[in-house]
């Protein structure tokens, strides 16, 4: 039996990372047990989420405990702005203590006091690339909720988890690139029994077409497959 406490729920997140590299696992299952066992393990925290902000402003909840994190992410796509983002692009930790006095982001913290009971939030930067930047985040409806310590623990939360979703967007790569290998062999042997050739000039034809049409040729490839069913 697992460990009760914040401990054993901090073990259990780091155990949960660890099993990800190594063996596959289903992501959604992963991502919502590591966010579940987060949350626990972070004294006064109600709710958790991982959210996804890309660089055209577009903000997701990837997964979460409850509905308020997905409301209040809404509420940042809504205005532009929020804790969430500035978490993902800027800053590694944000606090915030009452949520109906912050004026950093005066539009998001209006519409969150008013929509949802959420007081105090808490996010730490999980990754970053070129597109996309994740956030873990803590809320509690009570006022100042998250001390140093809540803090110290929810970074050792955030290191776990910023490993779980490395592995997850790689395990995701991989699926994608074995997927267009699929589809592309699937187009040459299209191609292969049309015109009577080899793989080698399938696959030069393939390449000819999507240089001409200005199209990536994944794309050449499915919408011949597509074409044929």
């Amino acid at each position: 039996m697992a460990p009760q406490g914040p401990s054993g729920h901090l073990l259990e997140v780091a155990e949960l990372a660890q099993a990800l590299q190594q063996q596959s696992m289903d992501v959604d299952f992963v991502l919502a047990e590591l966010i579940e066992n987060a949350v626990q393990s972070v004294p006064a925290a109600q709710y958790a989420g991982i959210t996804t902000v890309f660089r055209d402003g577009t903000v997701q909840t990837t997964t979460a405990t409850g509905p308020y994190p997905e409301i209040l992410d809404d509420i940042q796509q809504r205005h532009c702005e929020g804790p969430c983002l500035s978490a993902a692009w800027e800053h590694h930790i944000i606090r915030i203590g009452d949520m109906a006095c912050d004026t950093r982001w005066p539009s998001y913290s209006r519409d969150a006091a008013e929509e949802t009971p959420i007081r105090s939030a808490m996010l730490f930067q999980l990754y970053t690339n070129r597109q996309t930047m994740g956030a873990l985040n803590f809320y509690a409806e009570q006022r100042e909720a998250f001390d140093d310590d809540a803090a110290e623990l929810g970074l050792i939360l955030a290191t776990h988890a910023a490993l779980a979703w490395n592995l997850v967007r790689r395990d995701e790569q991989f699926r994608s690139a074995l997927a267009s290998r699929d589809v592309i062999g699937q187009a040459k042997g299209i191609l292969m029994e049309r015109f009577g050739i080899d793989a080698v000039h399938a696959f030069e034809l393939l390449k000819r077409l999507s240089q001409r049409s200005n199209t990536p040729l994944i794309a050449v490839a499915r919408q011949l497959v597509e074409s044929k069913s």
